[in-house]
């Protein structure tokens, strides 16, 4: 609240979405401004503003009956060498990894635990500058292990691939 007083907001934005259009947009989980968002080079590009009466990105819904396209592009891959704690969603100990790399629909990581498919985790790490807007901004992610692939030392460890269905920030008393 003291944020929304002073008029200045630090911005902690969401992960980026898509709109009904098509297009990225991203929202500041604060003061819930909207901003469009461009993959190509993970940019926010500009503010959303929106005229009195128009409905927000985030409430906009389209029932649209047109055929899905049959192929769909790969998202981009942000390459990344940062540490990752992650778990069986609320079970046991946290085991220490390595993201190879970041985009808009999962990670992909190393670590010493190797997990089944559809297996529901908690990723702790530190979100890039590039999607956050923050630096040094720690997140609890939840997701879901879509792949799993042995790893050439033992066959405990492995290099997982995980959806990403949510996250939030973790401030540092959270930590």
């Amino acid at each position: 609240m003291d944020v929304l007083m002073l008029g200045r907001c630090s911005h902690e934005f969401s992960w980026p979405r898509r709109a009904a259009d098509g297009h990225y947009y991203q929202v500041c989980l604060l003061c819930a401004v909207e901003y469009k968002y461009d993959w190509k080079t993970m940019r926010r590009i500009e503010r959303v503003n929106r005229a009195e009466g128009e409905p927000s990105t985030t409430t906009r819904r389209s029932r649209s009956h047109a055929k899905k396209p049959t192929w769909v592009p790969r998202a981009r891959r942000l390459k990344l060498e940062t540490p990752v704690r992650y778990r069986v969603k609320n079970l046991g100990g946290w085991f220490d990894g390595i993201i190879e790399n970041l985009s808009q629909s999962g990670v992909l990581f190393e670590g010493p635990q190797q997990l089944p498919d559809n297996t529901l985790v908690e990723m702790v790490f530190e979100m890039p500058e590039e999607i956050s807007g923050q630096k040094n901004s720690s997140v609890l992610c939840q997701g879901r292990i879509i792949r799993a692939k042995e790893g050439r030392d033992t066959t405990e460890s492995g290099t997982l691939a995980a959806s990403i269905l949510d996250y939030k920030f973790l401030h540092q008393s959270e930590i």
